[in-house]
């Protein structure tokens, strides 16, 4: 335990650049350099977090964990892995809130935004080459994005609908919604589960060992549902950490498709619902969190954290801001917990439904469309220094105002795509040159 602990640990402060990143640092370390699990378990555990809503390595970590040392293994993984974004994410937005007005800060953040953009178009296409294999995924990826874009259709119900659409296609016998099979091998090693601390003899668990993550599961949900009823009951639904627990929350149950996916609508709901943000703020969240270790999806404690800051009205509103950033990341991780501990013991059972399956590939799908959004919602707020909102009937449409072009802003996000799809440069090294670009504009006096 105490070797797995110190892995963990050391796994977390690795896991850099995304789920992609973060899954394959897990399999180096787990599968190759130990091994304690193999490359046939590793990808078992995999696909089962990719049916759950939720950042999907942390939850791998937690499910690993609970594999090896039971519900503490998984208590040790699932803390540890999210532990230093925790910390960081905090940090960032102390100095954010305390600073962010500073023209240096405020340069390196105009830079950071050109490169996250960069960074998101590329992760549209790294998604839509995975999911978009035939007609009827592509068209779920333009329904899906046409309802987000010009009918500001909810995240919740796109997924669902997708969800739906899909389980129904395999249910009915269409090809296009046949089951794949698997996502792919992560890493380039093999490691015979003979070889491994778990080996294939440990795919049925205990029925001790079933009850106990049950009774586990349950425990968590009470823990994520039972502050949240209580702040709804003690300070009302209209108050700002009673709208933080139950809008996180919400998200934590429909966030499929990763934080690339959710980012829009709920920075759209920050932004122009609660009036939590500004909406070049949702990008510098995400500037934050993509140079921190652990989940993209801990860009939300920076949402939760500004919202309390700007709307609690205590007077010490530092306080109030640390609080809700904490009270955004338990509503959000919490429900993590949970799924893993309930659903881990029937995993079996979950793969081998091919309706269950059909329904996450149309999920994904319409992901696809969901980040296009986000990727356009970006460039819009980026580029642009002036926003219209144009409303037919159902239509809603947010375009930006011509003349109100950045043009340092385009050429800045210019540089960014060439350094991402020409280039090929790493995530690192685009965020690092474009904040150094947009401190050294700053230093010449070419930024407002």
């Amino acid at each position: 335990m105490a070797e797995a602990t110190r892995t963990w640990a050391r796994i977390a402060l690795l896991s850099f650049g995304g789920p992609a990143g973060q899954i394959a640092v897990m399999h180096r370390i787990l599968v190759e350099e130990k091994p304690w699990i193999g490359d046939g378990r590793f990808l078992h555990a995999l696909n089962f977090c990719m049916l759950l809503p939720g950042p999907e390595a942390q939850q791998l970590a937690t499910y690993v964990g609970w594999l090896m040392h039971g519900v503490r293994g998984g208590l040790i993984a699932g803390t540890l892995f999210v532990l230093p974004g925790v910390v960081a994410i905090m940090a960032l937005s102390w100095l954010y809130a305390l600073y962010g007005d500073v023209g240096l800060v405020e340069a390196l953040f105009f830079g950071l935004k050109a490169a996250i953009l960069a960074i998101v178009l590329q992760a549209v296409v790294r998604v839509g080459r995975r999911a978009l294999k035939n007609d009827a995924m592509r068209v779920l990826a333009v329904l899906s994005f046409v309802a987000i874009f010009a009918f500001d259709a909810p995240f919740p119900v796109i997924v669902l609908t997708a969800a739906l659409v899909g389980f129904l296609g395999a249910r009915t016998g269409l090809r296009a919604f046949a089951s794949g099979g698997g996502h792919g091998s992560v890493g380039g090693a093999h490691v015979d589960d003979a070889e491994t601390l778990l080996g294939e003899e440990m795919a049925e668990m205990p029925s001790a060992a079933r009850r106990t993550a049950l009774k586990a599961g349950v425990a968590a949900i009470a823990l994520w549902l039972a502050p949240v009823a209580l702040l709804v009951l003690a300070l009302g639904s209209g108050n700002v950490f009673a709208e933080i627990a139950v809008f996180f929350s919400k998200m934590a149950v429909v966030t499929f498709g990763g934080a690339y996916a959710v980012l829009a609508y709920v920075a759209q709901e920050a932004v122009g619902t609660y009036g939590w943000l500004r909406p070049g703020e949702m990008l510098d969240g995400l500037g934050m969190a993509e140079t921190t270790p652990g989940p993209l999806i801990m860009v939300l404690q920076f949402v939760g954290f500004l919202g309390a800051f700007r709307e609690a009205g205590w007077d010490n509103a530092l306080l109030a801001a640390t609080l809700g950033g904490l009270l955004t990341t338990w509503v959000t991780f919490a429900p993590c917990f949970a799924f893993i501990f309930l659903g881990a013991p029937y995993m079996e059972r979950l793969r081998s439904n091919r309706a269950l399956s059909a329904a996450l590939t149309a999920v994904t799908a319409s992901v696809v469309g969901v980040i296009l959004n986000l990727a356009i919602w970006f460039a819009i707020h980026v580029i642009w220094r002036e926003v219209q909102l144009i409303e037919i009937g159902p239509l809603s449409l947010e375009l930006p105002v011509p003349g109100s072009i950045d043009w340092m802003a385009a050429a800045l996000a210019a540089l960014a795509l060439i350094a991402v799809f020409r280039l090929k440069l790493g995530m690192t090294a685009v965020l690092a040159g474009a904040a150094v670009l947009g401190i050294a504009l700053h230093a010449a006096g070419l930024l407002p």
